[in-house]
């Protein structure tokens, strides 16, 4: 392991439950929002999916490799939330934290790579 972040290993895993909360909001009927959803969902376990395992990786070339992954998802991720806004399904005070705290991970994993 090439560092030691627990709040980071903590924050992807709520990213997750607050992603699944998320989803549990959107309206069942509504093929759009069930189809952002499903792509959220899938997204935000990719970022903490693969955090934990760059904390496991094998080399340097590795850990880096899983962080850019976590990046990109994180990107991904922060994408259906404005999908979602910007088609009205839920209000912007609703998607708002979420947003941040994408933009957050963003920025660490952008750091963590430098």
């Amino acid at each position: 392991m090439f560092h030691e972040h627990g709040d980071l290993r903590e924050r992807t895993f709520l990213l997750d439950r607050r992603v699944a909360r998320l989803f549990a909001a959107l309206p069942a009927r509504n093929r759009l929002a069930q189809i952002y959803g499903d792509q959220l969902v899938r997204a935000a376990n990719s970022v903490g999916a693969n955090y934990r395992e760059a904390q496991r990786g094998r080399s340097k070339a590795e850990y880096r490799s899983k962080l850019g992954d976590c990046l990109r998802e994180a990107d991904e991720t922060l994408l259906w939330p404005e999908s979602i806004e910007a088609d009205g399904i839920l209000p912007p005070q609703r998607l708002a934290a979420l947003k941040k705290e994408c933009d957050e991970l963003i920025a660490i994993f952008v750091t963590l790579l430098k």
